[in-house]
């Protein structure tokens, strides 16, 4: 591994997860706020490595695997807390992560033909709102127009829409890779 910004970064995404997951266990009467906080920082990471990696030149072999692997055991680690606390049901999390792995699938095959797929916008933004529902749902965020669900909880049934159609979109726009 090559000792840059970007792969300090990720690597501190990495160290951040068990911590984030060691505040559910807690004893804290303020865990969730805790835990909220670790994630804030390791999505600033997550966005902070990959703008400095372009920027300066720094991408390597290390961010190409382990970056999109931190970001994947950030989320899974949160989406499994936020079930376990009762704030996500359990098919959002299996659509969800369902998505990621057929995902990582297809990248993996285009990646043996020497074809390599970039995330497109839809991911990215599902990415986003998928981030804010996380850090709304561990803030136990408020609720939507005095229904008994909250904006994190609309937020995540948006990012499963949003993984389901990035998902579509990524095969209909690499079918000629995934087929040859």
């Amino acid at each position: 591994m090559k000792w840059n910004a970007p792969n300090v970064l990720t690597l501190f995404r990495m160290i951040l997860i068990p911590f984030f997951i060691l505040f559910y266990f807690t004893d804290l009467p303020d865990w969730n706020i805790y835990a909220a906080i670790i994630f804030i920082v390791a999505s600033i990471t997550d966005w902070l490595d990959g703008f400095l990696a372009r920027r300066n030149n720094q991408v390597t072999n290390f961010g190409k695997l382990w970056d999109p692997i931190a970001d994947k055991l950030l989320v899974l680690a949160a989406l499994l807390l936020l079930m376990a606390w009762g704030k996500v049901g359990f098919i959002a999390v299996l659509i969800l992560e369902a998505r990621e792995l057929i995902i990582g699938g297809v990248r993996s095959l285009a990646a043996s033909k020497g074809v390599v797929i970039a995330a497109d916008m839809s991911g990215k933004i599902k990415t986003v709102v998928q981030f804010v529902a996380i850090i709304l749902l561990l803030l136990n965020d408020w609720p939507f127009m005095g229904l008994p669900v909250s904006v994190g909880g609309i937020l995540i049934w948006v990012s499963v829409a949003l993984s389901i159609y990035s998902c579509i979109a990524y095969f209909v726009k690499n079918r000629e890779t995934l087929t040859d």
